[in-house]
């Protein structure tokens, strides 16, 4: 026996994280394979298990390449290794089949097609040129088709597609970027795709081109993607996009673009490099672009930004590689309604919309809508978090490794729930407002699919304080049926916790003061809050401060009716002759048409008006102040979103508009009477409108920022949270960033969750765990 032999031994390594679909195993062979090592790797129930066996030193060689060179789409979260012992293998080193056991592994997001198939499709003597669905270990689906774990192809919908001799013996070679590809499929074996028309007749030989060739003339064509369909038209042509905003009934809500290549994009956009850095990442998300080049006029109205993405699939390259400019790429549904999955559903729910359907045979088996992103000063940021980002696993601090395991609901816009064990946190993809019937059964399938995907039984249920909402409500009846003990969280907390979160902070360690602004929440004191300063973490928090309750005249409409917020903002200001305030503007003359005195005396006796904190009914009162939707939004944020674009130009050479603050009830209240009383005056002197809106954002950054400085100036903690579906408003956020970390704040913003409600239940969950 040489000294050599003698000094072997054998190590178990545990490696937790993504590492399966993302190639981790045949990472694992060829580095063992390269240093001469033994033994074998599997996948199971908590990622992936390495049983090794060689010298010391190049087993400590191995563990440092394992982590060094990881393929593209892993995430290590931590590699375990013991001691191993027994015989050792009598040579090599083999990918053994997956084991069963406890699930506790990830599924790893849909990823965009990368370098080397692009390539493959691209190359006319490669046996996938032009094949839509080329894919390897670094790219292609995965949640859009899994069904369960561990992930392997039996669990997929490529299920029905057995592989061909080529196919398979790449997939068999470990030295192939092909090796254990679930997806893998070439022409002679893998899905296929064609084209057809509204009677389902198939139209053409060459599908692609063909859809290329009908865009430029002017037709819309449904497009079956990775998580869904889209509908697409010429992003140039105005009667394209206008009939497509009419068959869809979506009157003026932005539609995402689709460009070929960065170059594209520059000719319409303005485009840094961490913006054009998003684009191009695996997830390939829309990412909002300042606007700077012709499009037809109806692509996003009233805005000043537009939402790009580069092709992900395949598929999408091919198309765009045969278009000479940028499409509309819009989820493939009537507004509102969860885009179509299914080709049957397809062409019932897309009849009247579609002129042509470009269909495939693989089965979508989650509904994925695209990512969307953006770049602020504070860094990058999700508003909307779907494919490619979900459900990759958030992880926590380590306060959290311990805590129960915790099913969270999320709120009833922007759905989203969370799954809270082993110290991550899996937030599913959005899925849309529980209020539409077709979402609300989209969100229960997903609930369920996730709970078996994850092995998923949860001790604990966390579900919004507001008894009405239809999450808070399907919560309660898993409490009932799973045994799990029921926790109500507080909206806004929520939303402060969630940040938190994201962030990693302690528990115990977290204290934060958190400016919480939104449409609306649910308040312990049975009100209606959405301008919150709240001073505290995951355990607790104190209303250190709140915007002043203003009524809400006809309850939801006046969510949809912008002026009727302009009512009440003028009544809570100047008390009940108000409308003689608005003499002499051009608000006042547009009131006069309205039923203000119906609305006054709703206010007065309160009517179906009750108070809210608001902020985003503020943002509306304003906007319908300077004839922005005054009369009704088409979509939720219409009038904030357009009056930030009519700001942005001004912030520059714009004064903040003077803010009340007083103390009530142990709490500061920002009240508005000075800021209404400045916009009026400048109505009258006929001050532009786009430098109205912009004093009105920089009064309430300017307002907010020196609250919170004197809050930590008396003890608060130092560190500042912003959070809630208002900051997404660019201009506040980052005058808000600025302004505090100028004074010498901590500053937090949203990166990986959204600030919306789309991240709300990453927040009942972490406060949940503890409570």
């Amino acid at each position: 026996m040489t000294a050599r032999t003698a000094e072997r031994q054998g190590r178990r390594i545990r490696v937790r994280g993504l590492v399966q679909g993302v190639g981790f195993r045949p990472h694992v062979w060829r580095i063992a394979t390269d240093l001469g090592l033994r033994g074998h790797v599997l996948n199971d129930g908590e990622g992936v298990d390495i049983a090794i066996w060689g010298a010391p030193g190049d087993l400590d060689a191995f563990a440092r390449r394992l982590t060094g060179e990881a393929p593209p789409l892993a995430r290590i979260d931590a590699i375990e290794p013991a001691a191993l012992e027994g015989a050792e293998p009598v040579a090599g080193f083999a990918i053994v089949e997956s084991a069963c056991g406890r699930i506790a592994t990830g599924v790893v997001a849909d990823a965009a097609t990368c370098a080397a198939c692009l390539e493959d499709i691209g190359d006319p003597g490669n046996r996938r040129f032009g094949y839509p669905f080329t894919n390897c270990t670094h790219c292609g689906p995965r949640l859009s088709i899994v069904r369960e774990i561990p992930y392997d192809r039996a669990k997929t919908s490529m299920s029905a597609f057995p592989m061909c001799e080529a196919c398979r013996g790449e997939y068999e070679d470990p030295a192939d970027r092909r090796f254990h590809a679930q997806p893998n499929a070439c022409p002679e074996c893998g899905p296929r795709v064609w084209l057809e028309d509204e009677g389902g007749e198939v139209v053409c030989t060459d599908p692609i081109a063909e859809v290329a060739a009908q865009i430029r003339a002017g037709a819309i064509v449904a497009v079956k993607g990775i998580g869904g369909f889209h509908l697409a038209c010429d992003a140039a042509s105005a009667q394209a996009v206008d009939a497509l905003r009419a068959r869809k009934h979506r009157a003026a809500k932005p539609l995402a673009l689709m460009a070929r290549d960065l170059d594209q994009i520059r000719r319409h956009a303005l485009l840094s490099d961490a913006e054009a850095e998003l684009l191009c990442s695996p997830a390939a998300p829309i990412v909002l672009l300042a606007m700077a080049g012709a499009l037809a006029p109806g692509i996003a109205p009233g805005q000043d930004h537009v939402g790009f993405m580069l092709p992900y699939t395949p598929l999408h390259h091919l198309l765009m590689a045969r278009l000479d400019a940028p499409i509309v790429l819009t989820s493939g549904n009537l507004s509102d309604e969860p885009q179509a999955t299914d080709n049957a559903e397809a062409r019932e729910r897309l009849r009247g919309i579609a002129d042509l359907w470009l269909m495939h045979d693989r089965d979508i088996v989650n509904r994925l809508d695209d990512s969307v992103m953006r770049i602020d000063a504070p860094g990058p940021a999700v508003i909307r978090r779907a494919r490619g980002l979900a459900p990759e696993p958030l992880l926590l601090a380590d306060g959290f490794a311990g805590s129960p395991k915790v099913l969270a609901m999320g709120g009833e816009l922007k759905s989203a729930f969370c799954l809270l064990a082993d110290g991550q946190a899996i937030l599913s993809q959005h899925m849309g407002d529980l209020e539409e019937a077709a979402t609300h059964a989209d969100y229960r399938k997903n609930l369920d699919l996730y709970r078996a995907i994850f092995g998923f039984s949860p001790d604990v249920i966390a579900v919004d304080a507001h008894p009405d909402y239809l999450s808070t409500q399907w919560g309660e009846a898993l409490a009932k049926e799973t045994g799990a003990r029921l926790v109500r969280i507080q909206h806004h907390h929520a939303h402060l916790a969630a940040c938190l979160a994201e962030h990693c902070l302690e528990p115990g360690q977290e204290g934060s003061i958190g400016i919480i602004l939104d449409g609306l929440g649910l308040g312990p004191d049975g009100a209606i809050w959405g301008g919150e300063v709240l001073v505290g973490g995951f355990g607790g928090y104190r209303r250190a401060a709140h915007f002043l309750p203003v009524a809400l005249p006809g309850g939801a409409q006046a969510m949809r009716q912008p002026w009727r917020n302009t009512v009440a903002h003028l009544h809570a200001a100047f008390g009940p002759d108000w409308i003689g305030e608005t003499a002499g503007t051009a608000l006042g003359d547009r009131l006069k048409d309205k039923p203000h005195a119906m609305m006054t005396g709703m206010i007065e006796k309160r009517l179906n008006a009750p108070l809210s904190s608001s902020a985003g009914r503020l943002f509306d009162a304003v906007a319908a102040a300077l004839g922005i939707c005054a009369a009704e939004q088409q979509y939720e944020g219409q009038a904030a979103m357009e009056m930030e674009a009519m700001a942005r130009p001004h912030i520059g050479t714009a004064e903040p508009y003077p803010v009340q603050i007083e103390s009530k009830d142990g709490a500061q209240v920002l009240s508005w009477l000075p800021l209404w009383r400045a916009l009026l005056d400048d109505l009258r002197q006929g001050r532009e409108a786009g430098g109205i809106a912009a004093s009105f954002h920089l009064a309430l950054a300017a307002a907010l920022a020196d609250l919170v400085v004197d809050l930590a100036e008396q003890g608060a903690p130092d560190r500042a949270i912003l959070s809630g579906g208002v900051m997404q408003n660019r201009i506040l956020l980052e005058a808000l960033h600025e302004r505090l970390t100028q004074r010498g704040l901590n500053v937090l913003a949203h990166h990986r969750a959204p600030a919306n409600d789309g991240g709300l239940a990453l927040g009942q969950a972490t406060i949940a765990a503890g409570a």
